[in-house]
Parts: C-alpha cells; structure tokens; sequence
C-alpha cells in the first residue's frame, strides 16, 4: 500500500501546474485558465506499491472537472504527462493523466469487477469523496483487460447512473460540491464497456 507522507510539499503545487493544464484539454468548457479549487480526492492503490493514484475532483465556479494522476518515479512511455514536480521526501516524480495511464486502467476495471471502493485521500478542507465499482454485466467482465474500455467523465455531474445501454460496468461516486459542511452529491464518474463496442457519446 502507497503511503501519504503527511506534511509533504510538492513544486510545483497543484494549484499551479493543474489549472493550466485543465485549460489546454479539448473536454474543459471554460475560457482561458481556470482558477480551480478541490471539492474531493480519492486514491487507488497499486497492489506493487509502485505507482501512486490519486484523482482531484475540482471546480471553477461553473463546472466540476475530474482529474485523475498517476504519480511515478520514472518515466512511463506509456502515459501522458502532465508535469514533473519536486516532492520533499520521494524526490522527483513523474505525473502523468491516469486516464492514459494503464496502472490506473487497471485500478479502475479491478473496482468495477469487484465492487470495491476507493480509499480515502487523506487530505483536510475538503469533505470526503469515494468512487464505487458496480459490476453490470460480470460474464463480460472476466474478459482481459484489453478486452474493455474504460471512458472516464471528466466533468462529473450530480446524476443517477446514467445510460447503461451496452455498459457492462460503471464507476459511481460521491462528493461535497459547495465545501466539506455541505450536502453530499452522487454521479457517475467512470463507464465500462467491451474495447469492440461503440462508445454512446462524450461523457
């Protein structure tokens, strides 16, 4: 299990190289850099110990973005990256968009396949978040990995399951949109499907 070294610093800090970054992707809505602030976080852990997982769950005001990072201590030529950064106490790392990541590919159909939950992100000021596998369709699911296909909602709304037409699993999650004192929301924020089906529309 990947441990959070407490009182940590990172440089870049989140708030700088994120926003940014949220600006340049084609699903972000928003006009030029967006000032973000963190309404929940979630971590997957990599059964090697190997690579941290963790996904920011933010908002400019207007729309909530979903950001899942993986954290690595070596270069991946299998993942994009979003930046380098300094950490105070495991040097630098790498980190990359967990969504092209395949550790967090895994993480994600691992979830769905059993129904398990993310563990909790261990950060303060913000309420707690989590993401929930649930299976739809468990024959499909014992396929490999590189059988299925997960899409990941970038920009999570507070909805019900949402369109399980051809869906074989869903990734559901919770979160305080308006700070950690207000009422918790429920959205969908992952979608399963075979790699052979079409996909229904963006997320």
């Amino acid at each position: 299990m990947a441990k959070i070294h407490a009182g940590a610093n990172l440089e870049p800090h989140f708030r700088e190289f994120l926003p940014p970054w949220v600006a340049r992707q084609s699903w972000y809505s928003g006009i030029g850099v967006p000032t973000l602030w963190p309404v929940g976080y979630f971590r997957f852990e990599d059964p090697d110990g190997v690579v941290g997982m963790e996904t920011h769950l933010l908002s400019d005001g207007t729309t909530r973005c979903q950001v899942p990072m993986t954290y690595r201590d070596a270069p991946a030529e299998t993942a994009s990256l979003i930046t380098t950064a300094e950490h105070s106490v495991l040097g630098t790392r790498w980190i990359y968009d967990g969504a092209t990541d395949p550790t967090w590919t895994r993480q994600v159909l691992a979830l769905v396949r059993t129904g398990g939950t993310s563990e909790p992100g261990g950060r303060v000021g913000v309420g707690d978040a989590q993401a929930r596998g649930h299976p739809l369709d468990a024959e499909s699911l014992r396929a490999p990995d590189e059988a299925l296909r997960v899409e990941l909602v970038r920009t999570p709304t507070p909805t019900g399951e949402g369109i399980t037409d051809g869906v074989v699993g869903l990734v559901l999650g919770h979160w305080h949109p308006d700070g950690p004192h207000s009422p918790p929301v429920t959205g969908r924020l992952a979608t399963v499907r075979t790699a052979t089906d079409s996909p229904s529309g963006p997320s």
